[in-house]
């Protein structure tokens, strides 16, 4: 099938570059930072976004919807400010950051190792882990990455899914099965559910996030297996001199976890709510 780079797959393929410019860019916030009552002046929070990658930000009849908003609305408001979304490239989202274009990152960043030299991350606000797509009358059958053996696997090409897909076909080959009997690439995720809800594959690889949203836009018809891989999330991210910041979101976030607005909110994007750590994970 011909690729078609979309934003993501051009992160993906930009991130070293990416990381090595935000690298040499100064850190142009002062040395106590954006302080809540900057922002209270300013009346706005400017948050960058990727305003194409639902369910998280994207236009809906021309207006900006998603959990990013909703969520992004309610902090926002306790605040006492109005959220000023910024659709960015998102191979540049880092250093457009460093050059105060936004003072917040949204969009499901997720962590890595890289990223968390270079940013402040809030606690987790989503889950960003790989999981599987299955029909949902497969759901007695394929209860786990193990009885994938010599079956089919769909994947989006340039996807972390294609990239995590050899260690997971090693994995099989080193218990003793047979591994994928086949792995077959897709231009998007829409087409690779398709071919599954055909019969042509027999699981699909993505975040959960995305497949709770195929879910819930096709009820009835898909599963969720979940523990492909190893577990990631997402958090909001701002320069490392805005501590204050991010020290509010981190108390927003727990608090929206104590009275049950983060689960609503999960369930009304996702269709799901998810079991979110309290801490930044630390990666090496």
């Amino acid at each position: 099938m011909t690729s078609h780079m979309t934003r993501r797959q051009f992160v993906g393929r930009l991130t070293a570059a990416s990381l090595l410019l935000s690298a040499g860019l100064p850190r142009l916030a002062s040395a106590a930072g954006l302080s809540l009552d900057d922002i209270k002046k300013a009346g706005v929070l400017r948050i960058g976004c990727e305003a194409t990658y639902p369910p998280f930000t994207f236009r809906e009849g021309g207006v900006l919807t998603g959990y990013d908003v909703d969520l992004a609305n309610a902090f926002c408001k306790t605040l006492g400010v109005k959220p000023e979304f910024v659709d960015t490239v998102w191979a540049g989202v880092i250093p457009a950051l460093y050059a105060k274009k936004f003072d917040l990152v949204m969009s499901g960043l997720s962590y890595t190792a890289e990223r968390e030299k270079k940013v402040a991350f809030s606690i987790p606000y989503v889950e960003a882990s790989q999981a599987m797509l299955i029909r949902a009358a497969d759901q007695s059958s394929i209860t786990g990455m193990p009885r994938m053996n010599g079956k089919i696997l769909g994947l989006k090409t340039g996807s972390p899914g294609q990239t995590l897909e050899p260690k997971l076909d090693a994995a099989l080959k080193a218990a003793g099965g047979t591994g994928f009997a086949q792995v077959k690439d897709f231009d998007d995720h829409p087409a690779a559910y398709m071919a599954l809800s055909q019969g042509r594959v027999d699981g699909v690889l993505n975040t959960l996030p995305t497949l709770g949203l195929a879910m819930k836009t096709s009820p009835g018809k898909f599963a969720i297996v979940k523990g492909i891989g190893a577990d990631n999330w997402a958090g909001l991210a701002a320069r490392p001199d805005d501590t204050a910041l991010i020290a509010y979101l981190d108390q927003q976030l727990r608090m929206f976890r104590h009275d049950g607005t983060l689960d609503a909110l999960q369930e009304k994007w996702f269709g799901l709510s998810m079991a979110l750590p309290d801490a930044v994970p630390a990666l090496s």
